[in-house]
């Protein structure tokens, strides 16, 4: 996990304002966290963009950004939205997700959008759109999506995060596909923690025997 201590270069973008939803349920059964909880914020609150000059030192010998550098922008302009939600320092928790959807040449301008689509206790799920400007046309193109999972820290140990107020239906629609994902990483965990167990008490029978 790589840790954020301050925020990368990323801009607030502007939303419209954000009335509270209701609490829906989570997929382990609680309450969701969607501004029942103190100090809960808006989507625009934390909402941030970010944009980047691909130059010859970004490019590969095709002149095509690297891959690993389009990583590293992403996850820098997460850290800043999961942050500004949190006003925490944070934790990469997971890439859950990077789709790469068109080629991002030397001299584009690629424009990333971030925002949180669900909170958990400490964690946040933070998604980024990134498109790509043609300099020469202005016209615009989608090269990238992400799903990135961020834990707020403090001392060293996670902390709770703020709520987070779901106005839209568009909203709406990523908080409920954010925790369909969050409950397929709380199974994954459970299958390959009892997984280890089995394979612990396998070595354990053939010592024994042995």
């Amino acid at each position: 996990m790589s840790e954020h201590t301050k925020n990368a270069g990323g801009a607030k973008a502007k939303g419209p304002k954000n009335a509270k939803a209701a609490g829906s349920k989570t997929a382990s059964g609680g309450k969701a966290n969607t501004g029942e909880r103190a100090g809960a914020k808006r989507v625009s609150e934390s909402r941030s963009v970010m944009t980047q000059l691909v130059l010859p030192r970004d490019s590969n010998s095709r002149w095509g950004l690297y891959g690993g550098k389009l990583m590293d922008w992403i996850d820098s302009l997460g850290s800043v939205v999961a942050m500004r939600h949190s006003n925490m320092r944070t934790v990469t928790a997971a890439i859950e997700s990077l789709s790469f959807l068109s080629r991002i040449n030397l001299g584009d301008i690629v424009i990333m959008d971030g925002w949180v689509n669900y909170v958990g206790r400490t964690s946040m799920e933070v998604e980024v759109s990134v498109e790509v400007e043609d300099l020469k046309t202005g016209e615009r193109r989608r090269a990238c999506d992400a799903f990135l999972t961020y834990v707020a820290i403090d001392d060293g140990k996670p902390v709770e995060v703020p709520g987070l107020e779901l106005a839209t239906a568009e909203e709406k629609r990523r908080w409920n596909e954010a925790r369909s994902r969050a409950a397929v990483r709380a199974a994954s965990k459970i299958h390959e923690s009892a997984r280890i167990r089995a394979e612990q008490e396998g070595e354990k029978r053939k010592k024994s025997k042995g």
